[in-house]
């Protein structure tokens, strides 16, 4: 693991695997460092890295529903707007769109929002040139 002092904890509603899967085929510089699992087979801990960074996630273990919210997102620097359209289309996939890609003056070239198909709500954007 980095050097990182805060990781996001990622808790699913037993789709842990399946999003970590879909989140590394999106970014490079992705990877899943290891996933646990419990004996019923939903994740009991995983790690993953998405461009570089690490995040962490679980299976809800008692079954409650704790649903994502738009109130926190990632927020993602894409490299050109050939990621940025490539991302956001594979994350509306039965998701959401909370903002459509467009221009969001002074500080993006190309902005969108995203609550993706496990709820997890992504900002995306290609940094205005300077």
């Amino acid at each position: 693991m980095s050097d990182q002092k805060i990781t996001t904890f990622f808790m699913f509603n037993g789709k842990a695997e399946e999003a970590i899967r879909f989140y590394t085929s999106l970014f490079e510089q992705s990877e899943i460092k290891h996933v646990f699992h419990q004996q019923d087979g939903t994740v009991m801990h995983a790690a993953f890295t998405l461009k570089g960074q690490t995040f962490m996630a679980i299976d809800n273990s008692n079954k409650d529903e704790h649903p994502f919210t738009p109130a926190i997102s990632l927020f993602v620097d894409c490299e050109d707007t050939e990621e940025i359209n490539r991302v956001f289309e594979r994350l509306t996939e039965g998701g959401a769109v909370l903002m459509p890609l467009a221009p969001l003056p002074p500080m993006s070239e190309r902005f969108g929002w995203v609550q993706d198909k496990y709820g997890v709500s992504w900002q995306l954007s290609v940094r205005k040139k300077v």
